[in-house]
């Protein structure tokens, strides 16, 4: 039995309660979707849409893409989180959760994971963990440690990750990625450089420029 699937269901069933006033969203256009410093769509362009709900401490969302793996199927990406996230009165944030992810059209690779989270000032440090890695019944942990600087309207966005599995050839592999974003009305634009140190072995340690256009919903 797989208890992080588990954990993921009873946590998802929440969802059916939310109210629209209290939802949000955003939409994304990028000319390539990476997961881990790793293409989803052959480096190809995907929307990306999500709608979230917080009540307190508690929230919700969900978040979709279209994926490429190379094959038929899948062709789309369907993800469900929730948890729980607060702050000390000394400024040290964190974040705990599960995160479902879901092919509709090829449901034996669904994936569940846990993770939580520590921010303070403008470092973000994750854990997310799984016992059953795309369906190779194998464990993974990615570590990841992100900096978000603020000057104005721009960030200069920071992030440096490990992956560590036996579901592949390679035991891990490191990703990283140096971006900014601008942000101005209702818009937020975003260039970043992605790499990485040869995912798990499969020759696709290929470094690329990513561009992206977001929005957040309502608008204000």
């Amino acid at each position: 039995m797989r208890n992080v699937k588990i954990l993921a269901a009873l946590g998802l069933m929440t969802m059916a309660g939310i109210a629209q006033a209290d939802v949000t969203g955003t939409a994304t256009i990028v000319n390539d979707y990476d997961f881990r410093g790793v293409t989803q769509t052959l480096e190809d362009p995907a929307l990306q849409i999500s709608l979230d709900y917080a009540g307190g401490p508690w929230y919700v969302g969900v978040w979709g893409s279209n994926v490429d793996f190379g094959s038929t199927d899948p062709t789309t990406e369907l993800d469900l989180y929730t948890g729980f996230k607060g702050a000390t009165e000394g400024g040290l944030g964190w974040d705990v959760g599960v995160v479902y992810y879901s092919y509709p059209a090829a449901s034996d690779i669904n994936t569940a994971e846990i993770y939580g989270k520590l921010t303070y000032s403008v470092i973000t440090g994750a854990l997310f963990y799984t016992d059953n890695y795309f369906d190779t019944s194998e464990d993974e942990f990615y570590v990841s440690v992100d900096a978000a600087i603020p000057a104005g309207p721009v960030s200069l966005n920071l992030h440096a990750g490990y992956s560590d599995s036996k579901a592949f050839a390679d035991d891990s592999y490191t990703d990283y990625s140096v971006g900014v974003s601008y942000s101005a009305s209702n818009l937020t634009l975003g260039l970043k450089w992605v790499t990485n140190s040869d995912y798990f072995g499969k020759g696709v340690s290929d470094d690329r420029v990513i561009l992206s256009v977001s929005t957040a919903l309502p608008w204000k």
